[in-house]
């Protein structure tokens, strides 16, 4: 059977929880390699991008990527974070969130495009468990 992350769970949790308190999520990236994000903001490998609804256009928090558009110096860019790069989610004014750890080297060529979120659909009969 095959392990499934928590991760991008708990970062759409956090991400909601700072949305519904008017909270400003902000996302800590380990950059390594060739990745989408402006690298003039890189700083020690990391970059902090700030995920709120009114900073972010088209924002989706996959199970593999964070993918959204966003305006740095004016300037409208497309973000793509690998979700293994994701090293902490917290709030800007109270600083409460969550750290990750780093999910090893992921590179994002420009020719890339993110494998779609969708699960492969099960075989067999569907079956029902009680769960307590």
């Amino acid at each position: 059977m095959q392990t499934v992350s928590t991760k991008p769970y708990l970062i759409r949790a956090l991400h909601e929880w700072c949305s519904d308190h008017a909270y400003t999520p902000y996302l800590v990236v380990r950059v390594m390699g060739k990745m989408q994000v402006p690298m003039e903001h890189v700083k020690n490998n990391e970059i902090v991008l700030d995920i709120s609804y009114n900073a972010t256009h088209n924002l989706s928090i996959g199970n593999d990527y964070i993918s959204f558009s966003a305006r740095f110096s004016g300037v409208s860019r497309e973000i793509l974070v690998p979700i293994g790069c994701v090293v902490s989610i917290f709030s800007r004014e109270n600083g409460e969130g969550m750290g990750f750890e780093y999910e090893g080297t992921h590179e994002i060529e420009p020719e890339d495009t993110p494998p779609t979120d969708t699960p492969p659909r099960p075989t067999g009969k569907p079956q029902l468990r009680v769960v307590k």
